[in-house]
């Protein structure tokens, strides 16, 4: 039996869309094996939705890659993730350059290995003219550390800085790691939990969330179109009523 088609419209699509790809290691237990078993199936589900994402018309497309936190899981888990990382690097860089996918990362590249700041200067640089779609991956990535992170770049550059004087949202979003990124539209969770675990608490802020217990390895596009026609039924007010929303139109 074939799923419903669902319709999206076109012209409602959510600018950026940001997901939290989770459930990769539940997935795999329930099939009996590793972890890593399951990170490797939901590196190829990323691809998928990076390409359908591409082919309806999202413009930015933010995925929580590994986070701050992910450090603390057993070495030989986070070792496979990062491996997992450089190969796919490796295969999907012509797949970026010819659907001109802009490559960007969130996150302090720093505490990655230089073979893989190597790699993603290279994509950085090959990718840096492509306009069809960003594709930005939080990597070494916490949305607390984004923001402390930014304070302290203030401090160091502006020592200068006269006494009293007010920093402004806009100022303050310069400093941001997704500073090049705008507002998340639409948030979406995998895997069945309803937390947004550090992600993004900036670009976020006024992001509609989509939660879905379906695991990140079988979020397949009917998923993906589920959660972007469930985002064109609300109605984004913005601290407005929706009888202003309403005016706003007529």
């Amino acid at each position: 039996m074939t799923e419903d088609r669902i319709h999206i419209e076109p012209g409602k699509l959510p600018r950026h869309v940001a997901i939290i790809m989770d459930g990769n290691g539940r997935w795999a237990r329930q099939r009996g094996q590793m972890r890593t078993f399951g990170h490797a199936a939901g590196a190829e589900t990323a691809k998928k939705i990076v390409e359908e994402a591409r082919r309806i018309g999202i413009r930015y497309l933010t995925l929580y890659t590994f986070s701050t936190e992910n450090w603390n899981r057993p070495p030989e888990e986070v070792e496979a993730i990062m491996q997992l990382l450089s190969k796919k690097l490796d295969k999907e860089k012509d797949n970026l350059i010819e659907n001109k996918i802009r490559l960007t990362v969130v996150g302090d590249l720093a505490g990655l290995s230089r073979e893989l700041q190597r790699k993603f200067k290279d994509l950085f640089e090959q990718t840096g003219r492509n306009y069809e779609m960003t594709l930005a991956l939080a990597l070494n990535y916490g949305g607390r550390n984004e923001v402390v992170h930014a304070v302290n770049r203030i401090l160091t550059e502006k020592v200068n800085f006269v006494t009293g004087c007010e920093i402004t949202e806009k100022e303050f979003e310069k400093y941001l790691y997704s500073a090049h990124l705008p507002d998340v539209d639409l948030l979406i969770r995998t895997g069945g939990e309803l937390r947004i675990s550090n992600f993004l608490l900036w670009k976020a802020a006024y992001a509609e969330l989509y939660f879905t217990p379906t695991f990140w390895p079988d979020f397949d596009e009917h998923c993906f179109h589920k959660a972007l026609a469930d985002y064109q039924k609300r109605e984004r007010r913005y601290g407005k009523t929706g009888e202003q929303i309403e005016n706003e139109k007529s």
